[in-house]
């Protein structure tokens, strides 16, 4: 399946590349999305015509990104779980919840941007959990774990 990308998208391509990709990538994530438009000829003419205003629509949105980033640059939150007594939590601490003690705390974050490689946190102690804001934008956040009361 043909597709033209109207913004960068990680691992495939920038904004106006011509990509082909498996049709049930294109159909369910990048068309829904507002990714992709699929190449027709109509669809090539409506971008080129409007190329200008996509291109500002994205650095926009890499801008706003940039800030986001800078304002999280050294940002701390701090959880508390319930946890035994040698430091296991019962339960763990997950994108989700890094989201929302961020948001809490004045620091908008969705949960689609906490990237946890080594899966959930299962024990106290502090962190440096990834955060990627954008395709081009990613930084570092420390959530420290504590046992409840």
């Amino acid at each position: 399946m043909e597709l033209i990308l109207l913004q960068k998208v990680t691992n495939l391509g920038i904004l106006g590349d011509k990509v082909n990709v498996k049709p049930g990538y294109g159909r369910n994530y990048l068309v829904p999305q507002g990714k992709a438009v699929p190449a027709t000829a109509a669809n090539v003419a409506e971008f080129e015509a409007k190329r200008a205003e996509y291109e500002a629509k994205a650095k926009a949105v890499h801008d706003d990104a940039e800030a986001r980033a800078a304002k999280l640059e050294g940002a701390s939150v701090t959880i508390t779980a319930n946890a035994a007594t040698e430091g296991k939590l019962f339960g763990s601490v997950g994108p989700r919840d890094i989201a929302d003690a961020f948001t809490a705390a004045g620091l908008p974050l969705e949960k689609s941007e906490v990237i946890m490689g080594e899966g959930a946190l299962r024990n106290i102690g502090e962190y440096e959990i990834a955060v990627k804001l954008h395709a081009d934008v990613q930084t570092t956040v420390k959530v420290v774990v504590q046992a409840e009361a």
